[in-house]
C-alpha cells in the first residue's frame, strides 16, 4: 500500500483523457530510451524522443479540458511531456549544479508502464518463466549455506507467475473455438489454426512445458527437494534464525513451502485441462474442415445448410419447408433403407411365466444318504495296489524315489495313502515324520509304504 498513497489524484486522469493512446504510446517510449541510459534523462531528451515519435505516426493531440491558450502554443512535444508531468506520470528534478532539468520515472509509474508494455506486447503470455527456473531457485535455497527465506519467495513468485500464464491460456481458449466458426473457407480454417492457434497457444507455454520445459520431469525433483527442506528442522531452524538476524520476519518456511506445493498441483492441474481443450479445439477445427469439405455434396451439409437459412428467415419458414418437400429424392438409399424404416420393437417376455416348476423329490433313506456322499474315485482298489506293487524296491515304496509324471500319478500316490489308512488293506504307511518332496512340479510327502503282516 505505500506506492498507493504515494500516486496523485490527476495520475488517474489518463484513463479518462481523449488522448490517452497518445500518452501511453510516450510513456513506453520514454520508457525504452529511460532504460537505455541508466535511468536518466534530461528534458531536452524527452522532447526530442517525443518529437522522433511524433515524426514517425504523425498523431493528431487534441486539446485536454485543462489546457490553457498558452499550452495550445506549445509544440505537441512539449504539450505532451507538460501534460505527463502534471499528472504525476513523471517528475522533474532540478539540479542547480549543472544547470539541468532531469526527468525520472516514478516507482508507482513504473509498475503502469511495465503493464502497458506486457499489454503492448505481442508475446504476453510469460513465456521467460520456466520451471527450470523454480527448480534452479530450489536447489540454491537447499544446498547453499547462505541461503535466506528470500530465495523461497523467488521460487514461489515464478510457480505464481506459471500458473497465471497457464491460466490466461486456458481462459483465451474460447476466442479460438469463436474464430473457427467465424471461418468459411478450407483455407481459412487452416490459416486461423497455423497462424492463430499453433502461434498463440503451441508455440509458447505449452509447448514448452511439454518438451524442453517438461513438467512432469522436473516436477518430481521439486517435490523430492520440497520434502527433503521439510524433513531438515536443523536447516530450517537455521533459515529461520539466518532471516531474521537480517530482519526478514514476513515469512515461515513452512508455509511457503506448502505454497509451492499447491502451486504445483494447480499447475499440474491445468495442464491436463489443457490437454482437453487441446484435443476438443483439434477435433473441432478436423470436424468443421469436414463439414466444409463436404458441405454442398454430403446430405448432413446440406441439412445444416437448410436449417441455417430457415433461421436467417423464419417469416418464410413454411414456405420453405414446402419448397423442400417438392425437391425431396425420396429414393436416395440414405433416406429409404431399411435402416431408415420404424421396425416395432418386440416386447419383453414375462420373465416369471418362463421360469420352469421347481422340482419335488422325496424323503432320502440312510442308504441313499451314504450313497450321494460316497468319493468318487477314478480308479479302482486293484489299480491302487497294482500302482503300489509296481513301484517296491524290497518290499518298500518309497515316494521319494518313484517319478510322478503326470496328474494320474500323483492322484493314484494320494489314493494309495488313503488306501493305507483302512483297516482290510493291504499295505501301511511307516510311522514317520517324512520330509516333503518337489519333483516336476508336484510336492509330496515322502511316504514309505510296505505290506502288512498277517
Amino acid at each position: 500500500m505505500q506506492l498507493m498513497n504515494e500516486i496523485p489524484d490527476t495520475f488517474w486522469s489518463l484513463f479518462r483523457s481523449v488522448n490517452r493512446d497518445i500518452y501511453i504510446e510516450a510513456l513506453l517510449c520514454i520508457n525504452e530510451e529511460y532504460e537505455y541510459n541508466n535511468y536518466f534523462l534530461t528534458k531536452e531528451v524527452c522532447i526530442q524522443i517525443l518529437s522522433d515519435m511524433n515524426a514517425k505516426k504523425r498523431f493528431e493531440l487534441q486539446r485536454e479540458e485543462n489546457d490553457t491558450d498558452f499550452d495550445m502554443l506549445e509544440t505537441p512535444s512539449s504539450r505532451i511531456l507538460n501534460w505527463l508531468l502534471r499528472a504525476g506520470w513523471l517528475k522533474r528534478i532540478e539540479d542547480y549544479n549543472t544547470l539541468v532539468t532531469n526527468i525520472v520515472i516514478p516507482d508507482y509509474a513504473a509498475v503502469m508502464i511495465d503493464a502497458f508494455e506486457k499489454l503492448n506486447s505481442e508475446d504476453a503470455s510469460e513465456t521467460d518463466i520456466y520451471i527450470q527456473n523454480v527448480y534452479a531457485t530450489l536447489y540454491a535455497f537447499r544446498n547453499d549455506p547462505r541461503a535466506s527465506v528470500g530465495l523461497l519467495r523467488t521460487a514461489l513468485v515464478n510457480t505464481r507467475r506459471l500458473n497465471k500464464a497457464l491460466q490466461d491460456m486456458l481462459h483465451n481458449m474460447n476466442k479460438f473455438f469463436a474464430k473457427l466458426l467465424q471461418q468459411d473457407s478450407y483455407s481459412g480454417i487452416l490459416r486461423e489454426h497455423l497462424d492463430s492457434y499453433v502461434e498463440e497457444i503451441v508455440w509458447k507455454k505449452y509447448h514448452i512445458l511439454k518438451t524442453s520445459d517438461n513438467f512432469y520431469i522436473y516436477k518430481m525433483d521439486i517435490k523430492k527437494c520440497l520434502r527433503e527442506i521439510r524433513d531438515d528442522e536443523a536447516f530450517i531452524m537455521k533459515v529461520q534464525a539466518r532471516s531474521k538476524m537480517l530482519g526478514d520476519n514476513q515469512d515461515d518456511v513452512l508455509d511457503l513451502l506448502d505454497l509451492i506445493e499447491r502451486g504445483f498441483d494447480d499447475i499440474e492441474h491445468r495442464i491436463a485441462n489443457m490437454d482437453k481443450e487441446h484435443t476438443k479445439y483439434v477435433r473441432a477445427t478436423v470436424t468443421r474442415m469436414n463439414y466444409l469439405l463436404s458441405g454442398e455434396t454430403d446430405t448432413k451439409g446440406l441439412v445444416v445448410q437448410l436449417l441455417n437459412k430457415m433461421s436467417e428467415e423464419p417469416e418464410q419458414m413454411e414456405e420453405i419447408i414446402t419448397e423442400t418437400g417438392k425437391r425431396m429424392n425420396l429414393s436416395l438409399l440414405e433416406i429409404l433403407s431399411e435402416k431408415s424404416l420404424y421396425k416395432r420393437r418386440k416386447s419383453r417376455k414375462d420373465f416369471i411365466s418362463q421360469l420352469l416348476p421347481d422340482e419335488t423329490t422325496g424323503d432320502l433313506d440312510k442308504d441313499d444318504i451314504l450313497r450321494l456322499n460316497r468319493i468318487q474315485m477314478r480308479f479302482s482298489k486293484k489299480q491302487i495296489e497294482e500302482f503300489i506293487e509296481n513301484n517296491m524296491e524290497d518290499e518298500v515304496m518309497d515316494a521319494s524315489k518313484i517319478n510322478i509324471a503326470d496328474e494320474e500319478e500323483f492322484e493314484k500316490l494320494i489314493l494309495a495313502y488313503d488306501y493305507s489308512t483302512r483297516k482290510n488293506s493291504r499295505y501301511m504307511v511307516l510311522e514317520e515324520e517324512p520330509e516333503m518332496v518337489e519333483k516336476d512340479g508336484y510336492r509330496y510327502p515322502a511316504l514309505r509304504f510296505v505290506k502288512r503282516r498277517v
